[in-house]
């Protein structure tokens, strides 16, 4: 599960809100995750934090439907207001790709309402 040797995909839509910088700090955080033997889902969510320091970011990784939760922090000292709108990326294990995209949530809440 989670072969760092698969193809690293990121969505535009994660593109479009995550600084860059942000993106390449999470997929180390995978790979530590992994060599820590803790990745125990396919799918993976993460949820930021609304709270920063100058200097890094906060994170919470969610699996099993949330049942195994764990913090991390991101050494970031960049732009921080893609920060307090709620954005939960989701990571999942496809059989030739590891893909990081937006959760359904995020994309709902973006949709215009009828």
């Amino acid at each position: 599960m989670y072969e760092m040797t698969k193809k690293l995909r990121v969505a535009d839509d994660v593109k479009e809100r995550v600084p860059q910088a942000v993106i390449a700090g999470l997929w180390e955080r995978l790979k530590a995750m992994r060599q820590e033997k803790i990745l125990i889902d396919d799918t993976i969510a993460i949820m930021f934090s609304d709270d920063y320091e100058d200097d890094k970011i906060f994170f919470m990784t969610l699996q099993k439907a949330g049942s195994f939760a764990k913090e991390y922090d991101l050494a970031y000292d960049g732009p921080k207001d893609f920060l307090g709108k709620g954005t939960i990326v989701i990571i999942k294990d496809r059989p030739r790709t590891i893909q990081m995209s937006l959760s359904d949530a995020n994309k709902n809440a973006e949709q215009p309402k009828a």
